[in-house]
């Protein structure tokens, strides 16, 4: 049965359990990775802001480059494996900035994520990327599955 409670995560988070949870985050150029291994039934997700850190300042979370790694460290310190982990990628949307630089942080933020999962050899399964939506999601730890809601492109912004 899942447990009930709050386990939303921000920018520059990651949440992996073990118990039967609900984890939740909303997206705009933003990505979350969601990884399950159904073998030992531990899930968690992360959510970055910018694709790679670039050894300016302290290391962060908020680089997809940083946080995929952790995340992936942290299933496996719960038990998980490399091999029988499973990935869905959520969010990488376009957002109108002025530079054309930021323009494509979604687009790098995708595929930075589909970079270390393959270096990792993490298949992934699933993914809703792109695009000018924003997006909620939710991981329910119960069964790996994640339920996606768009959000009116107007409204949506990174959290």
């Amino acid at each position: 049965m899942i447990k009930t409670g709050s386990n939303f995560i921000h920018v520059g988070q990651i949440h992996v359990d073990t118990e039967p949870i609900l984890i939740s985050t909303v997206l705009g150029s933003c990505v979350a990775v969601c990884l399950y291994d159904k073998r030992v039934c531990v899930g968690g997700m992360n959510h970055y802001l910018l694709p790679f850190w670039n050894g300016n300042g302290l290391q962060s979370l908020k680089f997809g480059n940083i946080s995929i790694p952790k995340l992936i460290e942290s299933m496996i310190d719960k038990g998980a494996k490399s091999n029988t982990m499973e990935a869905k990628i959520f969010g990488g949307a376009s957002i109108n900035f002025s530079s054309c630089q930021t323009m494509m942080v979604g687009e790098k933020n995708i595929l930075v994520a589909r970079e270390i999962l393959n270096d990792y050899k993490i298949k992934i399964v699933a993914e809703d990327v792109g695009g000018n939506s924003g997006r909620k999601i939710q991981l329910n730890l119960e069964q790996g599955k994640v339920l996606l809601k768009y959000t009116a492109k107007s409204n949506f912004g990174d959290m």
